[in-house]
């Protein structure tokens, strides 16, 4: 099971991500403040020690710079984020997660028909 990460995290790790699970700390900074994030580099640089430690980055000095590399993958966080949720929630069960998209109209038409063609492909 990955540890839990905070959103501040989740952020850091989303912009690793996108730039291919791999980013050097300036393109990390440089990033934060195209989103608007104006965080300090010692928050940033606390955040991405506590992933480090976490075991989701490792990090390589590279003369001066400090490059962060993804140890866990997008997806692989997503599908552990998310069978802590249904065992959290729906006790494991994922009929019950769907019912309520269903029920509740959390899901658009759209995604109701393309989540179709999936189970029907995907029972073949």
């Amino acid at each position: 099971m990955i540890q839990q990460v905070s959103d501040s995290e989740l952020e850091l790790m989303k912009i690793i991500w996108e730039n291919g699970g791999m980013a050097l700390y300036a393109n990390i900074m440089e990033k934060l403040a195209q989103t608007g994030r104006t965080w300090q580099k010692n928050t940033v640089t606390t955040l991405l020690s506590r992933l480090v430690e976490k075991g989701l980055l490792k990090t390589n000095k590279i003369g001066r710079r400090n490059e962060y590399t993804a140890i866990v993958s997008e997806e692989d966080y997503q599908a552990d984020q998310m069978k802590c949720f249904l065992d959290k929630l729906y006790e494991g069960n994922a009929k019950g997660l769907v019912s309520t998209l269903i029920q509740r109209e959390m899901l658009s038409p759209e995604d109701y028909e393309e989540l179709k063609k999936f189970w029907e492909k995907g029972s073949d």
